[in-house]
């Protein structure tokens, strides 16, 4: 979660990342998702850290802006879910409970549905570091998702996975494979950890 303007600073450069944005003129402007991901951040950052009267105004602004953007591009996404290096892969249907959480370097595709448990507003799922998620999974209910875990394309999955590096997929999901998300997400985060340590050992 962003605390500080380092972590926006950080959560914004690694989302850039996982995108594959080189972060030309053109892309800033034109890029709809790295715009929607750039503004999810940027509420995240007022509503996390800038909570005094005076900045109500403007965080009621950005969340205005959020919400045309996202019925724009079919998501919908609260902030405070995704950890640093999210990757949108298209526009089009996504929703995801605001208090499911989750971890760094995901890669999400469309028709995809993060829900929590039916009659409950909390029992919703935790998700690890660097797991992708393919097109029209469906992932509810309270369970525990590992890390570097990749889920399948129209998988419905009920229920925890808690070996990392691992595919799953099928209705209900089951592990089919051990090869998990390599090669599938871009670890934004270690690249960016790697760049800042270099920045700090040549200082």
């Amino acid at each position: 979660m962003i605390q500080s303007k380092e972590d926006y600073r950080y959560y914004r450069e690694a989302d850039r990342i996982s995108l594959g944005i080189q972060g030309s003129w053109r892309e800033f402007f034109t890029h709809d998702i790295w715009r929607f991901e750039r503004l999810l951040r940027k509420v995240e950052y007022y509503q996390n850290c800038r909570k005094s009267l005076f900045w109500k105004p403007y965080i009621i602004y950005l969340k205005f802006r959020l919400k045309s953007i996202s019925m724009r591009l079919g998501f919908t996404i609260s902030p405070n879910v995704f950890g640093p290096g999210l990757s949108i892969g298209h526009p089009g249907t996504l929703t995801v409970n605001g208090v499911a959480k989750v971890g760094k370097n995901c890669r999400i595709h469309t028709c995809v549905f993060i829900a929590t448990k039916a009659g409950f507003s909390d029992k919703v799922p935790k998700i690890g570091d660097n797991v992708y998620i393919g097109p029209g999974a469906k992932i509810f209910g309270p369970i525990v998702i590992a890390d570097n875990i990749a889920i399948g394309a129209n998988s419905v999955v009920n229920k925890s996975f808690l070996e990392p590096g691992v595919t799953i997929a099928g209705i209900p999901a089951r592990k089919i494979s051990d090869k998990g998300s390599e090669g599938l997400v871009i670890k934004a985060t270690d690249i960016l950890d790697l760049h800042l340590s270099d920045g700090d050992s040549e200082n």
